[in-house]
């Protein structure tokens, strides 16, 4: 039954259907925050915690997976962004990783969201401001691409894109509580 206190642009979370104990939790904390602050989540002018969409995309033997070097994190990491007012998380995530990456054609693996996340942002500087600590209230989306296609880095965003090789993801991702979740969203595109 729709929760009458989740704006439609929530719907997807409300409905979302969570794998584990862990998601299950994340994603009522997500709602009660989405209940709480409504429309501020999706502007970064809430600063406690906001919004953000990204991707996994793998190639489509499975063996690889397009990442982006972020400078911010100094690791392999997946696409994604914050929302910035836009309610329309698959959006926002396929426009993400194709801003970051140059890859075009993307097709959804996954009906709908793989996978929500509560993930803490420490205080770090962005492109010359301080940016406080605070939560990306996440939703990730599971996308295939053609891995013979040009990339090109989004170089306010990252210094560098590739294919990595699934097998050996440990070896690229430095960040070692996302490596994880990528694994897990990895595991996903193969369902």
């Amino acid at each position: 039954m729709k929760n009458p206190n989740i704006p439609a642009w929530a719907e997807a979370i409300d409905s979302y259907a969570p794998r584990d104990a862990r998601e299950a939790a994340e994603r009522e904390q997500i709602l009660l925050l989405i209940e709480r602050e409504g429309e501020r989540l999706l502007r970064r002018e809430c600063a406690y915690a906001h919004m953000t969409a990204s991707s996994v995309i793998v190639s489509r033997d499975r063996t690889r997976t397009l990442m982006a070097y972020h400078r911010i994190y100094d690791s392999w990491a997946w696409t994604g962004g914050h929302c910035d007012g836009d309610g329309d998380f698959y959006a926002v995530a396929l426009r993400e990783a194709e801003e970051e990456t140059g890859i075009t054609g993307l097709t959804p693996v996954w009906p709908g969201i793989a996978s929500l996340e509560i993930l803490p942002v420490w205080a770090h500087v962005r492109r010359g401001e301080q940016v406080p600590s605070h939560l990306h209230l996440n939703v990730s989306y599971l996308f295939e691409a053609d891995d013979a296609l040009p990339l090109h880095a989004a170089e306010r965003e990252n210094s560098a894109v590739g294919w990595l090789p699934i097998a050996q993801l440990s070896d690229y991702v430095s960040e070692a509580p996302m490596l994880p979740i990528y694994e897990r969203l990895l595991r996903r595109a193969n369902d």
